[in-house]
């Protein structure tokens, strides 16, 4: 069936479904979970590569080894495929991580690097596990952050491409745990460090978690680059949902129809993030009576 046929209400049904599979991280969830990366949508696939990552279930990694091999699904996949696995963090991975390291495709190469660094540091800092977690935000998150409260430093480690993308990375976690509204703007200024896609969606998706209307000028301007990675401009899209002021609505609804399916995508889901953010709904996708 298309998602055409489905209804408002059927659609929240299912979104339901699959947020309560994220949450019970069995091996049944995870199994249902796995089925559904044959959609043809690759921002579903992408979310649900995400969703299996964040479970931490071990049960998941044949299904995201073959994601991340499939060269035929979507780069934005494939690197969701293979942040879930170094969210996971099982060592038994590492061997197939290491071979696509050097991926044909930037973004899964770039990724696979971040997630053997993972591992690699989860099993020298085993005590230190819990700094990968962020409670405040709710997430697995690719690296560490640092113990930094120099937002002038961090900020500088942030936009130098010459530093390793882990260094950059875990700069970025921290500005985003400081949370100030110079960190905010600081982070922002990663959106332009044109050395990496990857680098600039995950920043994307951090301004989304911390939902601060000071970088809605920044995020359009990516959103509204049509030669932008499809990556970073989905991410820019779902963090201004994420915002949810009236602003992020009027853009969002000016590229519901963009050409890139993939972005007109993100503006639905983005469109629908807004309006629960605005609501009195105690759960996104809640099911309708």
């Amino acid at each position: 069936m298309s998602a055409a046929k489905f209804s408002p209400e059927e659609v929240d049904r299912i979104g339901s479904i699959l947020n309560d599979s994220r949450n019970l991280k069995d091996d049944r969830s995870v199994y249902w979970i796995g089925k559904a990366l044959s959609d043809p949508s690759a921002l579903l696939k992408h979310e649900l590569a995400y969703c299996l990552g964040q479970m931490r279930n071990p049960t998941a990694i044949p299904v995201l080894i073959q994601t991340l091999e499939d060269v035929l699904q979507e780069p934005m996949v494939r690197h969701e495929a293979g942040e879930a696995l170094g969210a996971i963090g099982d060592p038994s991975v590492c061997e197939i991580l290491e071979k696509y390291c050097n991926d044909s495709m930037a973004e899964v190469a770039e990724t696979c690097q971040l997630a053997l660094r993972r591992i690699q540091w989860l099993q020298n800092n085993e005590e230190n596990a819990n700094t990968l977690i962020s409670g405040s935000y709710d997430s697995v998150d690719p690296t560490p952050a640092t113990s930094s409260s120099n937002i002038e430093e961090l900020s500088k480690t942030l936009v130098d491409a010459t530093k390793p993308l882990w260094d950059r990375y875990r700069a970025m976690f921290t500005l985003r745990n400081i949370n100030t509204d110079e960190s905010i703007k600081a982070l922002a200024q990663g959106l332009y460090c044109e050395d990496s896609a990857l680098f600039r969606h995950e920043v994307a998706y951090v301004l989304g978690q911390i939902q601060s209307p000071l970088v809605v000028n920044e995020l359009t301007d990516r959103l509204r680059k049509a030669d932008e990675n499809c990556m970073v401009r989905h991410e820019c899209a779902e963090a201004l949902g994420a915002i949810a002021s009236p602003e992020c609505q009027k853009i969002l609804e000016e590229y519901v129809k963009d050409s890139e399916r993939v972005v007109r995508e993100s503006c639905e889901v983005a469109l629908d993030m807004l309006s629960y953010e605005n609501s009195d709904e105690f759960q996104y996708a809640s099911i309708k009576s």
